[in-house]
């Protein structure tokens, strides 16, 4: 069976699977699109490519209402935002290519749920429980052998939007009369609560926990004490602001432990959907509860995933298969077309040992390899790699990337080397769990508390990088570099050489590697101090 789905709103991607396995699924935000983008006709067309034949299955995720009657009744193209019966979902027929084929719709609701159960090694009849947490939903749900869904119960509405606001209330640009948060807000906010060092909010904070916790989701403008509330527009650099950040982000956290003490039994599997499933904070606190037996997050919790989601549950509706095989590098190929002035360049083929030396000299590059990964992180096939050495190469990482500098840079680790240098025995392929650093020699990819978010990497999960971490480890003994996602600010992974070209010059790249071919950057300084070196190398020789 073919299934062609497509989420067409915020975070738009269209998925293809074939007979039980993901072929391709493309994000609208990829190849430099703005982020957060809703699906366009070219990225349709991009998986129409890739078929040979019309699909069987043509399926829309709900939550995207034409207007306002759609959002509150539904329609009978669309099934809305809310629901997790099997039964409510949309089953018509509908034409591709001059063939009728059948049509399916179900639920943004239960596109996360069946994005999580599908995608995690679960086996199928296997009871357990699912979160969504995103910016309006926050809920706990039984699945049972079946794979019938029940809501538990909601236990915070909006949780990601009630998140995100609390950076507007810092930051002096925020209209605190807007009645959201900007999309990216919350992303830096997980980077801040990092820097907290005081558990216990003051009276005045618990007032503001109380109003932004206790009552409707609802503008920062509506709060009473406005006008004297903690941390107004403070900026972001003040550290009692930060102190609150980790303050609120526990309290949203033990609000959903909380109900699951009360709720559900411990000791059953919990997977993780919603864009809240990119808090690696969040995801870890989970795990060292204890409470779930094992805590599964795919690599598009967010709604980026809802194209896979809802493809998955229109394969278990027509063939009660709610399984898929899948890889994370189901993207599309890099766009090797494109003209560079080669006379900028140093170009040659490298091996993994050639590459790993110009690392450990300190230059940063652009790695490309095969295709793109699903979701939002990086996870070694568009990235910008270095060594994991320096701070000062973390403040070069976040400046190169146009960020806030209080960012951090995540590193890459073979698997094997994992327990050594981050304390963690478990795997994590796709860069959702955060580990202690046990080493000070790692200070660029260590944020301020000490933490990391790694990406373990196996021969299995990405060759490529596995080649290039184990050379690398052969001349520094660390199996870890610097890994940070190949963007222009504001934008998806970059995916064609022109835009490449153009990112390594603006943002001050000392070059990059395209699938084993280097390109490095004859006029970046650091290129120039390394030839250098090498130079006076062969005179004393």
């Amino acid at each position: 069976m073919r299934i062609f789905s497509y989420n067409p709103g915020h975070d738009g991607a269209v998925a293809l699977l074939q007979d039980g396995r993901l072929v391709l699924s493309i994000e609208e935000e990829k190849d430099s699109n703005y982020r957060y983008s809703p699906l366009s006709a070219a990225n349709i067309l991009n998986v129409i490519g890739e078929m040979d034949d019309a699909p069987d299955v043509m399926c829309a995720g709900g939550w995207w209402p034409r207007d306002h009657h759609d959002f509150l009744h539904r329609s009978n193209r669309n099934a809305g935002y809310r629901g997790v019966a099997a039964t409510d979902v949309i089953v018509a027929e509908t034409r591709f290519m001059n063939r009728a084929v059948r049509y399916f719709s179900s639920s943004h609701e239960r596109s996360h749920i069946l994005c999580a159960f599908g995608m995690s090694p679960l086996p199928k009849g296997t009871p357990c429980y699912a979160l969504v947490w995103e910016g309006g939903i926050g809920a706990f749900y039984e699945i049972d052998a079946a794979l019938n869904i029940s809501l538990i119960g909601d236990v915070l509405d909006q949780p990601g939007n009630r998140y995100g606001l609390l950076y507007g209330l810092a930051d002096p640009t925020f209209a605190k009369d807007r009645p959201y948060p900007r999309l990216s807000d919350a992303g830096k906010l997980m980077a801040l609560a990092s820097f907290s060092s005081r558990s216990k909010p003051t009276a005045n904070e618990e007032r503001l926990l109380s109003f932004l916790l206790d009552r409707p989701f609802q503008a920062l403008s509506a709060y009473e004490e406005l006008s004297d509330a903690p941390h107004r527009d403070a900026g972001l650099d003040d550290p009692e602001f930060r102190n609150f950040v980790g303050i609120y982000s526990d309290a949203i956290f033990n609000r959903f432990y909380s109900f699951a003490q009360n709720n559900l039994t411990k000791g059953h599997p919990l997977v993780i959907a919603g864009g809240c499933g990119l808090n690696c904070d969040w995801n870890s606190q989970w795990r060292e509860t204890g409470f779930f037996s094992d805590v599964f997050v795919p690599p598009v919790p967010n709604d980026s995933g809802s194209a896979i989601g809802t493809a998955i549950d229109a394969q278990f509706h027509f063939t009660g298969n709610p399984k898929i095989e899948w890889d994370v590098y189901s993207g599309l190929p890099f766009r090797n077309d494109g003209l560079v002035d080669t006379e900028k360049y140093e170009i040659h083929d490298a091996t993994p040992g050639e590459i790993a030396e110009l690392l450990e000299s300190d230059l940063i590059l652009g790695w490309i390899n095969g295709r793109y990964e699903i979701g939002p992180r990086a996870l070694g096939n568009r990235s910008i790699i270095a060594a994991p050495f320096s701070d000062t190469t973390r403040i070069r990482l976040n400046a190169i990337k146009q960020r806030e500098s209080y960012r951090p840079i995540a590193p890459v680790c073979l698997l094997d080397e994992a327990k050594k240098w981050f304390g963690s025995d478990q795997a994590s392929p796709y860069m959702l769990f955060t580990s202690r650093t046990a080493t000070k020699a790692l200070s660029a990819v260590t944020h301020v508390n000490g933490t990391a978010r790694i990406q373990t990497v196996t021969a299995a999960t990405n060759g490529p990088m596995y080649d290039l971490l184990n050379a690398f480890r052969s001349r520094t003994g660390y199996g870890v570099l610097c890994n940070t996602s190949l963007n222009f600010n504001g934008r998806g992974f970059i995916n064609n050489l022109r835009d490449l070209d153009a990112y390594a010059c603006e943002h001050n790249l000392d070059g990059f590697v395209v699938d084993g071919r280097v390109y490095l950057r004859k006029s970046s300084s650091h290129y120039q101090e390394y030839m250098r070196s090498i130079s006076n190398q062969s005179e004393a020789l």
